[in-house]
């Protein structure tokens, strides 16, 4: 189970792209629990690859889709 392309693909459904963020933790909410440790890492991994953006808040992380890298996150999500 690929968990970052699971990310990936769920913040693209919701059009999560730039400006519009959610919380981490509604991300990782349709992953098994047991997973929950490996996709929160696997989202910082994006982060680092720059797919993703980070948006601290004063209630917990956020994250959306780096909207200057919609070509590679398509990429990704339409390999299988």
């Amino acid at each position: 189970m690929n968990l970052e392309k699971i990310i990936l693909r769920k913040l693209f459904r919701r059009r999560i792209i730039g400006g519009k963020h959610t919380a981490l933790e509604h991300v990782t909410a349709s992953i098994p629990k047991n997973l929950h440790k490996d996709a929160k890492k696997d989202a910082e991994k994006l982060i680092k690859k720059d797919l993703i953006k980070k948006k601290p808040t004063g209630y917990g992380l956020h994250i959306s889709l780096n909207p200057d890298k919609l070509d590679d996150i398509l990429q990704i999500l339409e390999e299988e």
